[in-house]
């Protein structure tokens, strides 16, 4: 999976690419965690992700919650695959999907 980060103030936007599994999510909980302090605005650009796993739904949940405290979260451009699985889980009742 690849990660890239564009700041502007208080808004991130985090663009992934790849697989979001059990072996990608601890690198993007650790990324997240470093760069999410002071934050008010978090953009997950989902164009270029493939798949996602419960693993990184957890990490998902966890950020929406640290968001909630300091802003809020948006997640954009989820292809129907990823958009499926946050339907079937619940998630898309959870998090703010554009």
């Amino acid at each position: 999976m690849e990660i890239k980060k564009q700041k502007e103030g208080t808004n991130l936007t985090i663009n992934l690419a790849g697989r979001l599994d059990t072996t990608t999510a601890p690198q993007l909980d650790n990324e997240l965690k470093s760069v999410l302090d002071g934050i008010q605005n978090l953009v997950m650009d989902f164009e270029e992700l493939e798949y996602i796993s419960s693993a990184g739904l957890r990490v998902l949940l966890g950020t929406e919650k640290v968001m909630k405290k300091q802003g809020q979260m948006v997640i954009r451009n989820a292809n129907d695959t990823i958009m499926e699985v946050f339907e079937i889980t619940g998630f898309a009742d959870i998090l703010t999907i554009e």
